[in-house]
């Protein structure tokens, strides 16, 4: 059977940040005018106060610090509290094409190929701006790649379903080199006027390469295995897809709360926790790695204290300094793109042989793990 490798990946991070205090300070503004405009009926108990939200609770829920995104003027505007992103006309690339390119290109750079040499790229990601002519078909086309391409949609997990997909097109012989590509605009489902979420997303996009083990020209990964799972769960759902309503759209609509990132998130971390934990170790053990071989885990980057607690699951003890990095206090959750933004950052300082697990997880439930050594 025919070895895939990575042999390269890139990151695309926007120019404009968001820190906690810019946050809390446009969310306060907005509580306060809601509640202003609510005053009556809040005395009268029809309808409750908006509580002011702070930087000590954000961090505190998750451990991020600032977020990355494409537009930051109308998520700190209390009369807007969403990004604003231009209509572009039908001739011009989207917007998460322009982002999934650039990744691309520092993903081939890294392995010293050329586009052309490209015969697949998937487009995996949480939310897709179109339902059709594919974003995949798109990236292919900017990027001068050949083949064939296509989108895929298993939220977090996006990326290392992606991975597997393209990996097991590898193994079959019926693709030599494939590009699995990332786009996340969080920042556009995101209910940024909801203290219990506001603080959550940001966007990126990252790019993996991955081709035939013979093939590759420089240092790389071999892919030990991969493997996925999904339950159905609507703790984690999203019924409006990629972009919100602007608010001139909705001013004769009912607010739809339930039309953009939802979640019960205790419920969340009670039930998806075992499921990670187990699927990881279930995965490492079948084929025979055991947790004290692992140098690192790369996992998806939604909430600190989850990661942590995946950690010393699977390794039976806190994981140490760097054996399992976080990169969220950075760039907040970036769905499916999280976990490959720390494989990126953090795996040169591995050497050949060892042995590192990337792995995400999310709405479905769906959980992707993929087993690398280092080349």
């Amino acid at each position: 059977m025919i070895q895939p490798v990575i042999s390269g990946t890139g990151v695309f991070t926007p120019t404009q940040t968001i820190t906690n205090a810019e946050l809390v300070a446009a969310f306060n503004a907005y509580a306060d005018k809601q509640n202003a405009k609510n005053a009556d009926a809040i005395e009268a108990g029809e309808v409750r106060p908006i509580g002011h939200s702070s930087e000590e609770f954000i961090v505190s829920a998750s451990g991020i610090h600032q977020r990355y995104v494409m537009d930051k003027t109308g998520v700190l505007d209390p009369e807007v509290m969403h990004p604003r992103l231009r209509e572009r006309p039908d001739e011009e690339p989207g917007i998460m094409t322009e982002m999934g390119v650039d990744a691309c290109k520092k993903a081939l750079a890294q392995a010293g190929r050329n586009a052309d040499e490209v015969d697949l790229v998937i487009c995996a990601a949480s939310n897709h701006e179109r339902a059709y002519p594919a974003i995949a078909i798109e990236i292919q086309q900017e990027l001068g790649a050949g083949g064939f391409a296509f989108d895929m949609n298993v939220a977090c997990s996006s990326a290392t379903f992606g991975i597997q997909t393209a990996a097991d097109m590898i193994r079959s012989g019926s693709v030599r080199r494939a590009l699995v590509v990332n786009p996340e605009i969080c920042s556009a489902h995101l209910e940024w006027r909801d203290r219990d979420c506001h603080f959550i997303f940001g966007d990126v996009a990252t790019a993996t390469l991955i081709e035939r083990k013979d093939d590759a020209k420089g240092d790389h990964f071999e892919i030990l295995s991969t493997r996925c799972l999904t339950q159905f769960s609507n703790n984690i759902r999203n019924n409006n897809g990629f972009l919100r309503r602007t608010r001139e759209a909705s001013d004769n609509l009912p607010d739809r709360r339930d039309m953009q990132f939802m979640q019960n998130g205790r419920k969340v971390f009670k039930e998806v926790l075992p499921i990670v934990s187990k699927h990881i170790l279930e995965h490492i053990g079948d084929i025979g790695v055991a947790p004290d071989d692992l140098k690192r885990l790369w996992l998806h980057q939604a909430n600190k204290t989850m990661n942590d607690f995946i950690g010393k699951k699977v390794l039976g003890r806190t994981p140490e300094e760097g054996e399992q990095p976080n990169i969220l206090q950075d760039y907040a959750n970036t769905s499916s793109a999280g976990s490959i933004i720390a494989f990126s950052k953090y795996s040169d300082d591995l050497t050949s042989g060892d042995t590192g697990v990337i792995c995400s997880f999310g709405a479905g439930y769906s959980v992707g793990s993929v087993v690398v050594r280092r080349g």
